[in-house]
């Protein structure tokens, strides 16, 4: 088992750490400190800590072996709608299966609708010895979070965060992806912004702030009536938002920035129908970059997400929380950049 190196003071390196020098430290034989650190059976608890404890002061880099182990991925009902919908959960499973199999870990996905069906997988997980631990993929329902809390093997979620900052988890930056989006319209000259999203996730709540927090930075109103909120991810839903608008008010906006690229094809769909030009008088800019991004009339300018990096990144730290080693809940957020297309431009000017 490898010791890690770490620089010591005036830039010296400190003396290898050993297994031995665990062992002295500790008052136990080195069979008892090469147990516990690999996770075995029959070390007594109180000797566990003592031992995971020794080894994290002393900078002992613990060896977090999963191969052969099963972690169960946990998917939600707004997860399985996206699988069927669109590409988002299925690039972040891609990216998870990947990293698993480098790992040498088998992904067994289970599909939760309900605090009842999380309790069995909770359940399932607890009395197999071959489940090192659990993901939970967009998740919000406080009920679901609550009875994750504590459980006794690690739980990472992703596309989500804990409120309570009890569990980790791996999400986009979705805050700062919002803000940078808008503030690219900003510059394009557009102050009329819409912002239409579905509400009912803290996820898509954290980007509707980045709209505002845009706003806020250039000094300009960022009036409530410029939300426009739908009842679903459906194109036709936006269409229908974006053309009710526009009877309503007339074209009182030059951009629309949308939570997900979904809207910003009904967006488009919207403004084309009601007799309008993408960008020329309108400027539509997505969030998430899927594949029909590029391929839409016009190509989409759209933030693109790291979907397939968000499963990877949340499977290396599960595996950290398999060291035995207390760490802190960490809240993972990855960043985001703008793929620049043809659906957005210089805001027209008043007639």
């Amino acid at each position: 088992m490898a010791a890690s190196v770490v620089p010591g003071k005036r830039g010296k390196k400190s003396r290898r750490v050993r297994l031995e020098d665990i062992a002295d430290k500790v008052g136990v034989s080195l069979s008892t400190v090469s147990r516990a650190l690999a996770g075995e059976k029959g070390v007594r608890p109180d000797i566990r800590e003592r031992i995971l404890e020794a080894a994290k002061d002393s900078n002992y880099s613990v060896s977090a072996s999963v191969a052969g182990k099963k972690v169960v991925l946990a998917a939600s009902s707004a997860a399985m709608i996206d699988y069927v919908r669109n590409q988002f959960t299925l690039y972040v499973l891609e990216g998870l299966r990947d990293r698993a199999q480098a790992l040498g870990l088998e992904i067994v996905t289970r599909a939760i609708a309900d605090q009842a069906e999380e309790k069995l997988v909770l359940d399932d997980a607890r009395a197999d010895p071959d489940v090192a631990g659990l993901l939970f993929l967009t998740v919000d329902d406080e009920g679901i979070l609550k009875a994750t809390r504590g459980f006794s093997k690690p739980v990472v979620l992703i596309n989500g965060d804990d409120p309570n900052m009890l569990l980790s988890s791996v999400s986009p930056c979705n805050r700062s992806a919002a803000h940078v989006a808008t503030d690219y319209l900003i510059r394009l000259g557009h102050e009329r912004i819409l912002f239409l999203m579905r509400p009912g996730r803290r996820t898509i709540e954290r980007r509707r702030e980045g709209w505002q927090d845009a706003f806020r930075q250039h000094r300009l109103d960022c009036p409530d009536d410029l939300v426009v909120q739908v009842d679903d991810w459906l194109p036709e839903l936006a269409a229908q938002a974006v053309g009710e608008r526009v009877k309503k008010r007339g074209l009182d906006f030059t951009a629309v920035l949308t939570a997900g690229d979904s809207l910003a094809v009904g967006a488009m769909m919207g403004v084309q129908q009601m007799g309008y030009t993408v960008p020329g008088d309108v400027s539509v800019m997505g969030m998430d970059d899927l594949p029909q991004a590029a391929f839409l009339n016009p190509p989409l300018t759209t933030v693109h997400i790291p979907m397939r990096e968000l499963g990877g990144v949340a499977l290396d730290l599960l595996r950290e929380s398999l060291t035995g080693l207390a760490h802190p809940a960490r809240r993972v957020e990855l960043a985001c950049r703008i793929a620049e297309r043809q659906s957005t431009g210089p805001a027209r000017q008043p007639a």
